[in-house]
Protein backbone atom coordinates (compact mmCIF):
# COMPACT_ATOMS: atom_id res chain seq x y z
CA UNK A 1 0.00 0.00 0.00
CA UNK A 2 1.44 3.56 -1.17
CA UNK A 3 2.51 5.44 2.29
CA UNK A 4 0.79 8.92 2.22
CA UNK A 5 1.31 11.70 5.18
CA UNK A 6 -0.67 14.21 6.13
CA UNK A 7 0.75 16.47 8.37
CA UNK A 8 -1.22 19.99 8.64
CA UNK A 9 0.38 23.46 8.68
CA UNK A 10 -0.13 24.16 12.29
CA UNK A 11 2.46 26.52 14.06
CA UNK A 12 4.44 24.58 16.50
CA UNK A 13 2.66 25.84 19.80
CA UNK A 14 -0.39 25.13 17.59
CA UNK A 15 0.66 21.18 16.75
CA UNK A 16 1.64 21.10 20.79
CA UNK A 17 -1.86 22.59 21.71
CA UNK A 18 -3.34 19.33 19.48
CA UNK A 19 -1.50 16.79 20.53
CA UNK A 20 -2.12 17.63 24.29
CA UNK A 21 -5.40 17.57 23.05
CA UNK A 22 -5.20 13.40 23.48
CA UNK A 23 -1.94 12.67 24.98
CA UNK A 24 0.54 13.98 27.46
CA UNK A 25 3.34 17.04 26.24
CA UNK A 26 5.96 18.81 28.07
CA UNK A 27 4.60 21.85 29.82
CA UNK A 28 4.82 25.13 27.82
CA UNK A 29 3.67 28.36 27.49
CA UNK A 30 3.59 30.22 24.09
CA UNK A 31 3.37 33.90 22.55
CA UNK A 32 3.07 35.74 19.10
CA UNK A 33 5.54 38.50 18.89
CA UNK A 34 5.29 42.14 19.53
CA UNK A 35 6.90 44.86 21.20
CA UNK A 36 4.28 43.33 23.85
CA UNK A 37 3.92 39.49 23.76
CA UNK A 38 0.87 38.40 23.95
CA UNK A 39 0.28 34.94 24.85
CA UNK A 40 -1.10 32.44 22.32
CA UNK A 41 -1.59 28.71 23.84
CA UNK A 42 -0.46 26.90 27.36
CA UNK A 43 -0.25 23.67 29.06
CA UNK A 44 0.82 23.61 32.56
CA UNK A 45 -0.12 21.18 35.09
CA UNK A 46 -3.06 21.82 37.38
CA UNK A 47 -4.03 24.47 35.19
CA UNK A 48 -6.73 24.42 32.73
CA UNK A 49 -5.83 23.43 28.88
CA UNK A 50 -4.55 27.13 27.53
CA UNK A 51 -4.86 29.32 30.78
CA UNK A 52 -4.14 33.01 30.55
CA UNK A 53 -2.10 33.80 33.13
CA UNK A 54 -1.66 37.59 34.30
CA UNK A 55 1.88 38.14 32.97
CA UNK A 56 4.87 36.71 31.73
CA UNK A 57 6.51 36.89 34.57
CA UNK A 58 3.84 34.47 36.51
CA UNK A 59 3.54 31.75 33.79
CA UNK A 60 7.76 31.26 33.71
CA UNK A 61 7.51 31.36 38.11
CA UNK A 62 4.54 28.93 37.48
CA UNK A 63 6.53 26.50 35.07
CA UNK A 64 9.78 26.57 37.00
CA UNK A 65 8.01 25.45 40.32
CA UNK A 66 6.10 22.70 38.12
CA UNK A 67 8.86 21.08 36.17
CA UNK A 68 10.65 18.58 37.25
CA UNK A 69 13.75 19.83 36.85
CA UNK A 70 13.08 23.19 38.12
CA UNK A 71 14.35 24.69 34.63
CA UNK A 72 13.00 25.65 31.20
CA UNK A 73 14.27 26.34 27.66
CA UNK A 74 12.90 29.17 25.17
CA UNK A 75 12.38 28.47 21.66
CA UNK A 76 11.85 30.73 18.37
CA UNK A 77 10.16 30.07 15.40
CA UNK A 78 8.98 31.60 12.56
CA UNK A 79 5.67 29.74 11.29
CA UNK A 80 6.50 29.68 7.52
CA UNK A 81 10.37 28.82 7.96
CA UNK A 82 11.64 25.24 9.25
CA UNK A 83 15.34 26.63 9.46
CA UNK A 84 16.62 26.69 13.52
CA UNK A 85 16.30 29.79 15.25
CA UNK A 86 17.48 31.32 19.03
CA UNK A 87 16.99 28.42 21.53
CA UNK A 88 17.92 28.86 25.38
CA UNK A 89 18.30 25.76 27.31
CA UNK A 90 17.90 25.01 30.51
CA UNK A 91 16.89 28.41 31.83
CA UNK A 92 16.44 28.80 36.14
CA UNK A 93 15.58 32.64 36.76
CA UNK A 94 12.53 34.43 35.98
CA UNK A 95 13.99 37.67 35.38
CA UNK A 96 16.41 35.56 32.09
CA UNK A 97 13.38 34.33 31.01
CA UNK A 98 11.38 37.02 30.84
CA UNK A 99 14.06 39.23 29.44
CA UNK A 100 14.53 36.63 26.82
CA UNK A 101 10.87 36.72 25.83
CA UNK A 102 10.64 39.96 25.40
CA UNK A 103 13.84 40.45 23.29
CA UNK A 104 12.87 37.24 21.00
CA UNK A 105 9.04 38.48 20.30
CA UNK A 106 9.80 41.83 19.88
CA UNK A 107 12.59 40.84 17.19
CA UNK A 108 9.69 39.37 15.21
CA UNK A 109 9.88 35.74 16.59
CA UNK A 110 7.10 33.24 18.00
CA UNK A 111 8.35 32.36 21.10
CA UNK A 112 7.15 28.81 23.34
CA UNK A 113 8.15 29.00 27.17
CA UNK A 114 8.54 24.94 28.03
CA UNK A 115 10.00 22.56 30.74
CA UNK A 116 13.50 21.49 30.36
CA UNK A 117 12.92 17.35 29.87
CA UNK A 118 16.25 15.44 30.65
CA UNK A 119 17.04 12.87 28.06
CA UNK A 120 19.76 11.61 30.11
CA UNK A 121 17.77 10.70 33.32
CA UNK A 122 18.02 6.68 32.48
CA UNK A 123 14.44 7.10 29.88
CA UNK A 124 14.34 6.75 26.20
CA UNK A 125 13.37 8.90 23.50
CA UNK A 126 12.07 7.42 19.81
CA UNK A 127 9.67 7.16 17.18
CA UNK A 128 6.24 4.84 16.91
CA UNK A 129 5.77 4.19 13.51
CA UNK A 130 4.24 1.42 11.13
CA UNK A 131 3.97 -1.36 13.73
CA UNK A 132 7.28 -1.04 14.96
CA UNK A 133 9.64 1.01 17.62
CA UNK A 134 12.60 2.53 17.52
CA UNK A 135 14.70 4.18 20.89
CA UNK A 136 17.69 4.94 22.19
CA UNK A 137 18.84 6.50 25.58
CA UNK A 138 20.38 10.04 26.12
CA UNK A 139 19.25 11.59 23.51
CA UNK A 140 16.14 12.68 21.57
CA UNK A 141 13.63 11.41 19.06
CA UNK A 142 16.13 12.29 16.21
CA UNK A 143 17.84 9.26 17.58
CA UNK A 144 16.29 6.60 14.78
CA UNK A 145 18.52 8.76 12.08
CA UNK A 146 21.54 7.54 13.80
CA UNK A 147 23.01 4.00 13.80
CA UNK A 148 22.36 1.72 16.63
CA UNK A 149 18.66 2.37 18.37
CA UNK A 150 16.86 -0.67 19.33
CA UNK A 151 14.54 -1.51 16.54
CA UNK A 152 11.58 -3.92 18.20
CA UNK A 153 8.20 -4.59 17.02
CA UNK A 154 5.70 -2.12 18.43
CA UNK A 155 4.23 -4.84 20.83
CA UNK A 156 8.00 -6.28 21.94
CA UNK A 157 8.88 -2.96 22.31
CA UNK A 158 5.96 -1.73 25.29
CA UNK A 159 6.53 -5.07 26.65
CA UNK A 160 10.17 -4.72 26.96
CA UNK A 161 9.93 -1.34 28.25
CA UNK A 162 6.81 -1.55 30.32
CA UNK A 163 9.39 -4.56 32.66
CA UNK A 164 12.39 -2.47 32.55
CA UNK A 165 10.84 1.09 34.26
CA UNK A 166 7.48 -0.59 36.22
CA UNK A 167 4.81 1.13 34.80
CA UNK A 168 2.55 0.68 31.65
CA UNK A 169 3.80 2.48 28.96
CA UNK A 170 0.16 3.78 27.19
CA UNK A 171 -0.10 4.88 23.49
CA UNK A 172 -3.72 5.38 22.01
CA UNK A 173 -2.83 5.68 18.36
CA UNK A 174 -2.56 2.91 15.51
CA UNK A 175 -0.13 2.04 13.55
CA UNK A 176 -0.81 4.95 11.12
CA UNK A 177 0.21 7.65 12.79
CA UNK A 178 4.06 8.22 13.83
CA UNK A 179 4.55 9.81 17.31
CA UNK A 180 8.01 11.48 18.27
CA UNK A 181 7.87 9.87 21.92
CA UNK A 182 10.05 10.21 24.98
CA UNK A 183 9.99 8.01 28.14
CA UNK A 184 11.41 9.24 31.48
CA UNK A 185 11.48 7.32 34.79
CA UNK A 186 10.01 10.44 36.99
CA UNK A 187 6.74 11.81 35.66
CA UNK A 188 6.31 14.88 33.97
CA UNK A 189 4.82 17.34 31.67
CA UNK A 190 0.95 18.53 31.47
CA UNK A 191 -0.79 14.99 32.47
CA UNK A 192 1.87 14.75 34.72
CA UNK A 193 2.73 10.83 32.92
CA UNK A 194 5.90 8.94 32.19
CA UNK A 195 5.72 9.20 28.49
CA UNK A 196 6.10 12.38 26.17
CA UNK A 197 4.71 13.12 22.98
CA UNK A 198 6.93 15.62 20.68
CA UNK A 199 4.97 15.32 17.58
CA UNK A 200 2.65 13.39 15.73
CA UNK A 201 1.51 12.76 12.00
CA UNK A 202 -0.46 10.76 10.23
CA UNK A 203 1.39 8.58 7.60
CA UNK A 204 -1.20 6.24 6.40
CA UNK A 205 -1.03 2.17 7.15
CA UNK A 206 2.03 0.85 5.68
CA UNK A 207 4.22 -1.43 8.18
CA UNK A 208 7.40 -1.56 8.46
CA UNK A 209 10.10 -4.53 9.38
CA UNK A 210 11.94 -4.29 12.73
CA UNK A 211 15.80 -4.83 12.48
CA UNK A 212 15.74 -6.27 15.87
CA UNK A 213 19.41 -6.36 16.07
CA UNK A 214 21.90 -6.29 19.40
CA UNK A 215 24.31 -4.89 20.61
CA UNK A 216 22.47 -1.67 20.20
CA UNK A 217 22.12 1.39 22.38
CA UNK A 218 19.83 0.11 24.84
CA UNK A 219 21.48 -3.07 25.47
CA UNK A 220 24.15 -1.34 26.70
CA UNK A 221 22.03 0.95 28.83
CA UNK A 222 20.62 -2.25 30.54
CA UNK A 223 23.72 -4.60 29.82
CA UNK A 224 24.28 -7.46 27.21
CA UNK A 225 23.15 -10.22 28.92
CA UNK A 226 20.21 -8.39 30.37
CA UNK A 227 18.75 -7.62 26.64
CA UNK A 228 19.58 -10.97 25.16
CA UNK A 229 17.96 -13.12 28.16
CA UNK A 230 14.69 -10.20 27.71
CA UNK A 231 14.58 -11.49 23.78
CA UNK A 232 15.30 -15.02 24.68
CA UNK A 233 11.48 -14.48 27.11
CA UNK A 234 9.81 -12.87 25.00
CA UNK A 235 10.39 -15.56 22.40
CA UNK A 236 8.96 -17.83 24.66
CA UNK A 237 11.54 -19.65 25.81
CA UNK A 238 12.45 -20.30 29.75
CA UNK A 239 14.21 -18.53 30.89
CA UNK A 240 15.38 -17.94 35.18
CA UNK A 241 14.13 -15.58 37.26
CA UNK A 242 16.38 -12.71 36.96
CA UNK A 243 16.86 -9.28 39.22
CA UNK A 244 18.99 -6.65 36.58
CA UNK A 245 20.77 -4.04 39.46
CA UNK A 246 21.75 -1.21 36.69
CA UNK A 247 23.95 1.59 36.93
CA UNK A 248 21.12 4.02 35.32
CA UNK A 249 17.92 2.00 35.75
CA UNK A 250 16.17 1.02 38.94
CA UNK A 251 16.51 -2.74 39.60
CA UNK A 252 14.14 -4.70 37.49
CA UNK A 253 12.80 -8.06 37.07
CA UNK A 254 11.95 -10.84 34.71
CA UNK A 255 11.81 -14.67 33.84
CA UNK A 256 10.74 -17.79 35.60
CA UNK A 257 10.81 -19.37 39.22
CA UNK A 258 13.36 -22.45 38.39
CA UNK A 259 12.57 -24.52 41.89
CA UNK A 260 15.92 -23.63 42.80
CA UNK A 261 17.20 -22.15 45.82
CA UNK A 262 20.51 -20.65 44.77
CA UNK A 263 21.60 -17.87 43.34
CA UNK A 264 23.90 -16.86 40.88
CA UNK A 265 25.33 -13.52 40.36
CA UNK A 266 26.39 -12.85 36.97
CA UNK A 267 28.31 -9.15 35.92
CA UNK A 268 26.58 -7.62 32.83
CA UNK A 269 28.68 -5.49 30.96
CA UNK A 270 27.62 -3.37 28.25
CA UNK A 271 28.78 -5.84 25.42
CA UNK A 272 29.65 -9.46 25.34
CA UNK A 273 33.49 -9.60 27.15
CA UNK A 274 34.01 -13.34 27.28
CA UNK A 275 35.22 -14.80 30.09
CA UNK A 276 36.88 -11.39 31.54
CA UNK A 277 34.14 -10.59 34.45
CA UNK A 278 32.91 -12.30 37.57
CA UNK A 279 30.34 -15.00 37.16
CA UNK A 280 29.97 -16.32 40.84
CA UNK A 281 27.85 -19.21 42.23
CA UNK A 282 26.22 -17.69 45.65
CA UNK A 283 25.17 -13.98 46.29
CA UNK A 284 28.06 -11.02 45.75
CA UNK A 285 27.56 -7.73 47.05
CA UNK A 286 26.64 -6.36 43.34
CA UNK A 287 27.83 -2.62 44.44
CA UNK A 288 31.23 -3.60 45.83
CA UNK A 289 31.87 -6.06 42.81
CA UNK A 290 30.41 -3.35 40.27
CA UNK A 291 33.40 -0.84 42.07
CA UNK A 292 35.76 -3.49 42.40
CA UNK A 293 35.97 -4.46 38.51
CA UNK A 294 35.14 -1.44 36.78
CA UNK A 295 35.31 1.62 38.77
CA UNK A 296 35.30 3.78 36.05
CA UNK A 297 31.44 2.73 35.04
CA UNK A 298 32.65 2.69 31.56
CA UNK A 299 32.10 -1.29 30.85
CA UNK A 300 29.38 -3.07 33.13
CA UNK A 301 26.07 -1.77 33.06
CA UNK A 302 24.65 -4.00 35.65
CA UNK A 303 24.92 -7.17 37.63
CA UNK A 304 21.99 -9.56 37.56
CA UNK A 305 21.29 -12.01 40.49
CA UNK A 306 20.03 -14.81 38.58
CA UNK A 307 17.81 -18.25 40.21
CA UNK A 308 19.88 -21.45 39.84
CA UNK A 309 18.53 -24.05 37.86
CA UNK A 310 19.77 -27.50 39.32
CA UNK A 311 21.82 -28.03 36.01
CA UNK A 312 21.67 -32.24 35.32
CA UNK A 313 23.68 -30.53 32.10
CA UNK A 314 25.20 -28.04 30.81
CA UNK A 315 27.18 -26.22 27.86
CA UNK A 316 26.56 -23.66 24.73
CA UNK A 317 25.51 -23.52 21.38
CA UNK A 318 27.10 -21.81 18.47
CA UNK A 319 26.62 -21.37 14.52
CA UNK A 320 29.84 -21.99 12.94
CA UNK A 321 30.93 -21.18 9.31
CA UNK A 322 29.13 -23.20 7.58
CA UNK A 323 25.74 -22.32 8.94
CA UNK A 324 25.80 -25.61 11.14
CA UNK A 325 24.97 -25.56 14.92
CA UNK A 326 27.41 -27.12 17.07
CA UNK A 327 26.37 -27.91 20.76
CA UNK A 328 28.34 -28.56 23.20
CA UNK A 329 28.50 -29.25 27.36
CA UNK A 330 28.71 -31.25 30.00
CA UNK A 331 27.36 -32.82 32.81
CA UNK A 332 26.16 -30.68 35.90
CA UNK A 333 27.16 -26.80 36.00
CA UNK A 334 29.06 -25.60 32.69
CA UNK A 335 31.07 -22.77 34.36
CA UNK A 336 34.42 -24.71 33.98
CA UNK A 337 33.55 -25.78 30.49
CA UNK A 338 33.00 -22.17 29.04
CA UNK A 339 36.46 -21.07 31.07
CA UNK A 340 38.10 -24.09 29.03
CA UNK A 341 39.28 -25.68 31.76
CA UNK A 342 37.49 -28.68 30.84
CA UNK A 343 36.51 -30.29 27.71
CA UNK A 344 32.70 -30.94 26.09
CA UNK A 345 31.55 -34.53 27.15
CA UNK A 346 29.30 -36.49 25.32
CA UNK A 347 25.51 -35.61 26.00
CA UNK A 348 22.53 -37.50 25.36
CA UNK A 349 20.68 -37.55 22.50
CA UNK A 350 17.20 -36.28 24.83
CA UNK A 351 19.71 -33.08 25.98
CA UNK A 352 21.04 -32.13 22.41
CA UNK A 353 17.33 -32.33 20.86
CA UNK A 354 15.84 -30.31 23.48
CA UNK A 355 18.71 -27.89 22.71
CA UNK A 356 18.50 -28.03 19.22
CA UNK A 357 14.61 -27.78 19.05
CA UNK A 358 15.14 -24.41 21.55
CA UNK A 359 17.53 -22.95 18.33
CA UNK A 360 15.37 -23.81 15.59
CA UNK A 361 12.81 -21.76 17.68
CA UNK A 362 15.43 -18.96 18.41
CA UNK A 363 16.74 -19.25 14.65
CA UNK A 364 12.97 -18.38 13.56
CA UNK A 365 12.66 -15.24 15.53
CA UNK A 366 16.14 -13.90 15.17
CA UNK A 367 18.06 -15.80 12.76
CA UNK A 368 21.65 -17.15 13.57
CA UNK A 369 22.37 -17.61 17.39
CA UNK A 370 24.74 -18.43 19.60
CA UNK A 371 23.34 -19.15 23.26
CA UNK A 372 24.40 -21.04 26.77
CA UNK A 373 21.92 -23.18 28.68
CA UNK A 374 21.17 -25.37 31.26
CA UNK A 375 18.95 -28.70 31.28
CA UNK A 376 16.86 -29.70 34.39
CA UNK A 377 16.13 -32.89 33.04
CA UNK A 378 13.22 -31.79 31.58
CA UNK A 379 13.60 -29.03 29.67
CA UNK A 380 16.00 -26.22 28.57
CA UNK A 381 17.16 -22.81 30.07
CA UNK A 382 18.53 -19.82 28.30
CA UNK A 383 20.82 -18.17 30.45
CA UNK A 384 22.66 -16.02 27.75
CA UNK A 385 21.83 -15.35 24.30
CA UNK A 386 23.29 -13.19 21.50
CA UNK A 387 22.86 -12.61 17.61
CA UNK A 388 25.01 -14.40 15.00
CA UNK A 389 27.03 -16.67 14.03
CA UNK A 390 30.55 -17.39 13.91
CA UNK A 391 33.68 -18.17 11.34
CA UNK A 392 34.82 -21.19 13.20
CA UNK A 393 35.20 -24.30 12.15
CA UNK A 394 37.03 -27.67 12.97
CA UNK A 395 41.06 -26.43 13.48
CA UNK A 396 40.07 -22.73 12.40
CA UNK A 397 38.91 -20.71 14.78
CA UNK A 398 39.15 -17.36 13.12
CA UNK A 399 39.87 -17.49 8.68
CA UNK A 400 42.51 -15.72 7.74
CA UNK A 401 46.41 -16.09 6.85
CA UNK A 402 49.68 -14.52 8.86
CA UNK A 403 52.83 -14.10 7.84
CA UNK A 404 53.32 -14.90 11.52
CA UNK A 405 51.96 -17.53 13.26
CA UNK A 406 52.61 -17.36 16.63
CA UNK A 407 51.63 -20.21 19.59
CA UNK A 408 49.60 -19.55 22.93
CA UNK A 409 49.23 -22.68 25.35
CA UNK A 410 46.03 -22.80 26.76
CA UNK A 411 46.78 -24.11 29.57
CA UNK A 412 47.71 -20.35 30.40
CA UNK A 413 44.57 -19.03 30.80
CA UNK A 414 42.20 -16.24 29.42
CA UNK A 415 44.08 -13.01 31.10
CA UNK A 416 47.31 -14.14 29.46
CA UNK A 417 45.59 -14.88 26.18
CA UNK A 418 43.95 -11.57 26.46
CA UNK A 419 47.01 -10.29 26.76
CA UNK A 420 48.77 -12.41 23.43
CA UNK A 421 46.20 -10.90 21.48
CA UNK A 422 46.55 -7.00 22.38
CA UNK A 423 50.28 -7.62 21.21
CA UNK A 424 49.81 -9.56 17.84
CA UNK A 425 50.70 -7.03 15.01
CA UNK A 426 49.09 -6.89 11.83
CA UNK A 427 50.92 -9.42 10.07
CA UNK A 428 50.40 -12.20 13.15
CA UNK A 429 48.07 -15.35 13.49
CA UNK A 430 47.95 -17.01 16.46
CA UNK A 431 47.90 -20.79 16.94
CA UNK A 432 46.01 -22.55 20.07
CA UNK A 433 47.78 -25.20 21.73
CA UNK A 434 45.36 -27.35 23.45
CA UNK A 435 42.09 -28.93 23.21
CA UNK A 436 39.05 -26.51 23.49
CA UNK A 437 35.38 -26.18 22.74
CA UNK A 438 34.61 -24.21 19.83
CA UNK A 439 32.14 -22.68 22.04
CA UNK A 440 34.05 -22.09 25.35
CA UNK A 441 35.09 -18.39 26.25
CA UNK A 442 38.66 -18.97 25.18
CA UNK A 443 37.66 -19.68 21.37
CA UNK A 444 34.76 -16.79 22.09
CA UNK A 445 37.88 -14.19 23.01
CA UNK A 446 39.95 -14.86 20.06
CA UNK A 447 36.56 -14.58 17.48
CA UNK A 448 36.26 -11.62 19.40
CA UNK A 449 39.66 -10.35 18.28
CA UNK A 450 39.45 -10.96 14.66
CA UNK A 451 43.09 -12.09 14.44
CA UNK A 452 43.46 -15.04 12.41
CA UNK A 453 43.29 -17.84 15.01
CA UNK A 454 43.91 -21.93 14.49
CA UNK A 455 43.51 -24.52 17.16
CA UNK A 456 45.94 -27.61 17.20
CA UNK A 457 45.53 -30.29 19.96
CA UNK A 458 49.18 -30.11 20.98
CA UNK A 459 52.37 -28.82 19.81
CA UNK A 460 53.40 -30.05 16.34
CA UNK A 461 56.38 -28.93 14.45
CA UNK A 462 53.74 -29.54 11.11
CA UNK A 463 53.23 -26.36 9.51
CA UNK A 464 49.81 -24.16 9.94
Amino acid sequence: MKQTRSKLNFRKDESLDRLAEVFNVAQFVSYAPGAIPTQAYARVLGYEPNHQFATISDAVEVLLTRSTERTVNVRSFLPNDPRSHEFLYGLSDTESVVAAVNRIAGAGFHVIVNETIDVSDGGVSGVLEGGIMEFAPDDTPRCVEKPGVASLPRRQAIDLLTTVYGFRIEIGFGDEFRLEFSIHPKPCGWKHTNVIGWELERVGCKALQAKNTWPNAFSRHIGDKAFGLMMAMQAGLPVPHTTVIGRRVAPFSFGLETGGTEWWIRTCPKEQVPGKYTTHHGWLDPFRLMAEEDSSGSAIASVLSQRGVQAQYSGALIVDATGKPVIEGKQGEGEALMLGTTLPEQLPKTVREDVLAAFNYLREQFGAVRFEWVHDGVKVWIVQLHRGATQSAEGVLVPGEAEVWNRFYVSTGLNALRDALDTLHDNEGIVLVGEIGLTSHIADVVRKAGKPARNIVRDEPATV
